[in-house]
């Protein structure tokens, strides 16, 4: 990120070569000629000019996403300093404050005076920076100007759709009821839809208790949407039926082959919810009890409480929306989680599963519902010297795999990209991924393989891959659980 910092004294000039991040590409401005010179010797990217002319900016090359830092030095110059950076164009401008003497009164009724002014503006005093906050303030303002201008480009169209995957998960609903918030929309204005439905039971539980609404869409009714969003998923998964999007915003790794118009991808955030409520934030749009709640339960959801894959600004997002959200209502969403449907299918991979090398592999045979394997995977996680756990099954014409891994020397998505993905749909992080291949892609380049067959296959070419992606995990004989 480009950093112009204005300064009036060498000292605050070496501070903020300290304190600025590396991520902060920083140049410096001063009135001074002989000190720009000086500095200029020793290394330093600096530059001279009249601080109160719009033109002095216009060289310096200022775009919207540049960050200004002014050092306030107490002279009445700085509204004039300011004002020719407005002109200029600059609009993430930050005053920093250095002592001057005068009382703590007489300093915040100045601030006030700029604010009334400049409303844009923020405020860092010196130690406010040695702690560390500007990247927390810029990181927001970045947020924020991203959040406007989808928010404006979605703002004309009649028809909004905001697609999630299939089957969607209580990320995707929560991700869609957050969006539709983000873009001030009704459930009219703004259809939450997927290609298949919830069918999994907490999920339709969240739907119910929450009143989320997912529409089935059909693949010919796509262009009837002026604006298509996605959340918690990307074209990909949709194996070419979209190749271009108005809008992304997920936490999965990022794919290529589509277009989209705004992308919002963090795939070190734990929950596609801790990135929408960074942008509602932003932004400033008040949180109903029920988005909060969807969103809250989503974060838990897919980090498994921040068991997997979560790191500080999930905690953070966490944070915020607890007290907004109804407890009461996660705490009835979460009493569906185990089901005699459920066991039955843990049962059946207990039976039929095979371990050795921490690895646990199990085929589950032909499935009404995709949902069975990743809720067998995560159980079978728990076993004493389980670190991975490769569950598969057949849904309709299609393989699913299912992947889990506790383990932190190699990655579980890379594992499914690397078997499955010239045959069929596969990604993930590194704790978490999935693969969906047509069964027939699979017997074409396998040969014609039998149902028993499919398990011991799938596990040989996972064992192959853990083999040559890493040391070995500790060994022991294959053995049916």
């Amino acid at each position: 990120m480009r950093c112009l910092a204005i300064c009036h004294s060498e000292l605050v000039i070496r501070i903020l070569e300290q304190v600025l991040p590396p991520s902060f590409d920083a140049d410096f401005l001063v009135e001074s000629r002989p000190l720009a010179r000086r500095l200029h010797d020793a290394g330093v990217a600096i530059a001279a000019g009249d601080l109160r002319k719009t033109d002095t900016y216009l060289k310096a090359d200022l775009s919207p996403n540049t960050c200004i830092i002014v050092e306030d030095n107490g002279r009445q110059t700085l509204r004039r300093v300011l004002q020719a950076i407005r002109d200029a164009g600059g609009t993430m401008v930050y005053v920093l404050g250095t002592p001057t003497g005068k009382g703590n009164g007489d300093a915040q009724r100045r601030e006030d005076r700029l604010r009334e002014q400049f409303p844009e503006l923020g405020f860092l005093s010196m130690a406010e920076l040695l702690g560390g906050p500007l990247v927390t303030e810029v990181s927001r303002s970045l947020t924020r100007a991203r959040v406007q201008q989808f928010q404006r480009y979605f703002n004309d169209a009649d028809r909004v759709l905001i697609l999630l995957h299939n089957d969607p998960d209580p990320d995707a609903m929560a991700s869609g009821l957050a969006l539709r918030n983000l873009l001030r929309r009704t459930r009219v204005t703004a259809i939450i839809g997927a290609l298949q439905g919830v069918t999994r039971p907490e999920n339709l539980r969240m739907a119910n208790l929450l009143d989320i609404h997912v529409e089935i869409i059909k693949p010919e009714a796509l262009p009837e949407y002026e604006r298509i969003a996605m959340v918690d998923v990307q074209p990909h998964y949709f194996s070419g039926l979209i190749d271009r999007v108005d809008l992304v915003i997920d936490h999965h790794p990022p794919q290529a082959g589509y277009s989209a118009v705004f992308r919002d991808i963090r795939p070190d955030y734990g929950s596609t919810c801790t990135v929408l409520t960074e942008h509602l934030r932003a932004v400033d749009v008040s949180i109903s009890e029920r988005t909060a709640t969807a969103m809250l339960y989503a974060i838990k959801s897919d980090t498994l409480f921040f068991n997997r894959q979560a790191n500080r600004v999930d905690l953070e997002a966490f944070s915020y929306l607890y007290p907004l959200a109804d407890a009461a209502m996660i705490r009835k969403m979460e009493g569906a989680e185990i089901t005699f449907e459920r066991l039955e299918y843990v049962t059946r991979a207990q039976q039929t599963g095979l371990s050795g090398e921490q690895v646990f592999c199990a085929f589950l045979g032909r499935l009404p519902r995709e949902d069975f394997m990743p809720y067998v995977a995560d159980f079978f996680l728990q076993v004493e010297d389980v670190k991975w756990t490769i569950v598969s099954g057949i849904v309709n014409d299609t393989l699913v795999v299912s992947v889990r891994n506790l383990g932190y020397r190699r990655n579980a998505g890379e594992m499914v990209r690397k078997l499955f993905a010239d045959i069929g749909s596969a990604g993930g992080h590194r704790a978490m991924a999935k693969a969906v291949v047509p069964l027939q892609a699979f017997i074409d380049r396998h040969g014609p393989v039998a149902d028993d067959q499919i398990n011991p296959l799938i596990r040989e070419m996972a064992l192959q891959f853990l083999h040559d992606h890493g040391p070995a995990e500790k060994k022991k004989d294959t053995a049916r659980t």
